[in-house]
């Protein structure tokens, strides 16, 4: 009988020993998760991170969106505007013609001079019987150069010297009776610094005119 009370009152204080009831406690795996689970500021915490974090992404990627957006949009302005611009019709410039004057020497002679001294004589009224253009013997002088030998049938001739291909160079008439020959070798516009085809038509009437071999008023 004395044992058995014993026994009850060891039992009864291992009961009532708060110890113990720690080392229960400890040992229940059921007893350890609700004590775990029952910390709120934890969880609370880790729920607040978690839904920053994703309010974060959400807002880096509808960033994202909405620079794509803005760049598709820009570049379809881009490509209309090129559009626009390529359906428009080109501007050509018409191309400067260059001056009879610039020409090379035997074009600006040949295709300019010598048909406007001819066109000159017949508006009036003299026929010209010959007339070219030839690197030659000069009229009394004798040296070689570009020579513009000129027969105005039963009137008189002439010859216009160039030194040099070019309009600018040295200059010098001769001029004479049909049924006669040069004797006289004289400069020609040497003190115009910008020789043109009219100035030069305009000079040979002059001397001719002068020398009466044609009246021209």
């Amino acid at each position: 009988m004395e044992e058995n009370v014993d026994s009850r009152k060891e039992s009864s204080s291992k009961r009532d020993d708060p110890l113990n009831k720690d080392i229960v406690d400890i040992e229940s795996p059921k007893e350890t998760s609700t004590l775990i689970n029952k910390n709120p500021g934890v969880s609370n915490n880790e729920n607040f991170v978690d839904e920053t974090t994703n309010n974060l992404i959400k807002d880096t990627n509808k960033s994202k969106v909405d620079e794509e957006k803005s760049i598709i949009v820009s570049n379809d302005i881009n490509e209309k505007k090129v559009g626009e611009e390529n359906s428009k019709p080109l501007k050509i410039k018409p191309k400067k013609e260059l001056p009879i004057e610039k020409k090379p020497f035997d074009e600006f002679i040949n295709d300019h001079l010598l048909p406007s001294i001819i066109q000159e004589f017949n508006v009036r009224g003299f026929e010209v019987a010959d007339i070219n253009l030839k690197n030659t013997s000069r009229p009394i002088a004798g040296d070689k150069c570009w020579v513009i030998f000129c027969e105005i049938k039963d009137i008189c001739n002439f010859w216009l010297s160039f030194e040099k291909e070019d309009i600018s160079s040295l200059k010098s008439i001769s001029l004479c009776k049909s049924d006669q020959k040069p004797s006289v070798i004289e400069s020609f516009l040497i003190d115009e610094k910008r020789i043109t085809l009219k100035l030069i038509i305009s000079r040979i009437l002059q001397r001719l005119n002068g020398q009466k071999l044609i009246g021209i008023n």
